[in-house]
């Protein structure tokens, strides 16, 4: 098996090298591992390309590039030049440091990735290590991602559904906010929302009195409606999400077409 494997927070993060641990397992003996990454951290691009300017794109060892553009831009720079338009046999997306759940799905460059391989017709998944309390007082903080991770990709892979059509499935996992011993299991949830955490601009003044914005996140630990992924993430379980890259909301259709006439 050829695993090519990304991120979003930058060809150094520590998630990056729990990945490369889960995907050299996954593999085995026989296969291979390749990193195509962004050069510097790439959190919130969402699916951004890099489409109005060139990357910089270096080798920086054996299977292992680094791309300045974004976590999309890896999985094309890996297919049609690195791999000079064969494709690999899955793409895996993280280990995010931080959730993915709810909202944060939709700014997220992991996500981004794992959805871009999918449009490229390659099976994909992005996965995330929910951070907490408990998370912060462990040795690794991506305990649960480290130890379960090559075994909820199995079992997807096993099990799990993998579609030929157009906007082919792919997956969204999150590791729950504790240690691996407290991980309650594997749940298939569907994306919530945190009606609280909406994003917010804080105004800074620089020392020499230009005025700057950052941008800020709300609460991360507020939970979803029972049973999505953030709600289950905050009672111990690894969330699985079905996803497609299909905005449409389909069950509109019908109601808009007659209401238009």
């Amino acid at each position: 098996m050829r695993i090519l494997i990304t991120n979003d927070d930058g060809i150094n993060a520590p998630g990056l090298e729990v990945l490369t641990e889960i995907a050299t397992e996954l593999a085995g003996p026989e296969g291979e591992v390749w990193t195509v990454a962004p050069a510097f951290e790439q959190s919130g691009v969402a699916h951004c390309i890099s489409y109005t300017h060139p990357m910089l794109f270096a080798q920086l060892g054996p299977r292992r590039y680094a791309a300045e553009g974004s976590p999309a831009d890896c999985v094309l720079a890996a297919i049609y030049d690195v791999f000079q338009g064969a494709k690999p046999d899955l793409v895996l997306s993280g280990v995010n440091r931080g959730n993915n759940s709810a909202e944060n799905v939709l700014y997220s460059g992991t996500v981004g990735a794992a959805m871009e391989a999918a449009l490229q017709g390659i099976p994909a998944i992005a996965l995330s290590q929910f951070m907490g309390r408990e998370t912060a007082a462990l040795a690794d903080p991506f305990e649960c991602a480290r130890q379960h991770g090559a075994e909820v990709i199995r079992k997807l892979l096993g099990r799990g559904t993998w579609t030929a059509d157009d906007y082919r499935v792919f997956y969204n996992v999150n590791f729950p906010p504790v240690g691996a011993a407290a991980t309650k299991g594997l749940k298939v949830a569907a994306q919530g929302f945190r009606r609280d955490a909406d994003f917010t601009t804080e105004p800074h003044l620089s020392p020499s009195g230009k005025r700057f914005l950052w941008i800020q996140g709300g609460p991360q630990h507020s939970p979803t409606l029972p049973g999505t992924d953030a709600a289950v993430n905050l009672e111990g379980y690894i969330s699985v999400t079905p996803m497609r890259a299909d905005l449409t909301a389909h069950d509109l259709l019908t109601d808009l077409a007659k209401q238009l006439g």
